[in-house]
């Protein structure tokens, strides 16, 4: 089963990497997943930015971490999870406990980012497939990268939910209104 999920998103990351344009990709499998990273960056830096201050560190229940919490968490897994990938053993700085504010946050997003950025950047479909260790277990340079996008993606069904709550329209729901609203523009004329 396992084994079948697997290359069922191999096939799915193939395909989106390609179905961006109609000439095939060199590294399509590399380059499915650096395009997933890409898009889940893009809409933490935003929920990041729209969140206002005061609300950094809002809880929906007493036992969950607050929005500010998921973001540090967020930048810190950046390390745990590109570390292995590039191989420098980096350790991920104490961001989700120590930083508090939004402008703190938000840059030690983007410090989180920028470092595994060269992992994204770097990885080629001829590497894919080389074995690292992660978290006492071998695991394939591309499955721990997909690994990430699948981490944050799931967090940021959280931020969505809060910011939801506060009142604010998350920002992957506001590129599909403007979507939306250019496609109906189009139509009209």
């Amino acid at each position: 089963m396992k084994k079948m999920l697997f290359v069922l998103s191999l096939a799915g990351t193939q395909a989106f990497a390609q179905s961006a344009s109609n000439t095939p990709v060199s590294n399509p499998l590399s380059t499915g997943t650096k395009m997933m990273y890409g898009h889940m960056k893009n809409l933490l830096l935003k929920s990041a930015e729209e969140m206002p201050e005061q609300n950094y560190s809002f809880k929906p229940v007493s036992t969950v971490r607050s929005f500010g919490e998921i973001m540090g968490h967020l930048a810190e897994s950046q390390y745990e999870f590109c570390s292995a990938v590039i191989g420098d053993g980096k350790k991920a700085p104490d961001v989700e406990k120590s930083k508090t504010s939004k402008a703190d946050l938000i840059q030690a997003l983007k410090d989180g980012f920028a470092y595994c950025d060269q992992a994204y950047n770097n990885m080629t479909d001829a590497h894919a497939a080389e074995m690292v260790k992660f978290f006492d277990r071998d695991a394939a340079k591309l499955s721990i990268l997909n690994f990430n996008c699948a981490h944050t993606a799931e967090h940021y069904g959280n931020i969505v939910t809060y910011l939801r709550i506060k009142g604010l329209v998350p920002p992957s729901t506001q590129e599909m209104q403007q979507r939306q609203q250019s496609s109906s523009s189009s139509a009209q004329r």
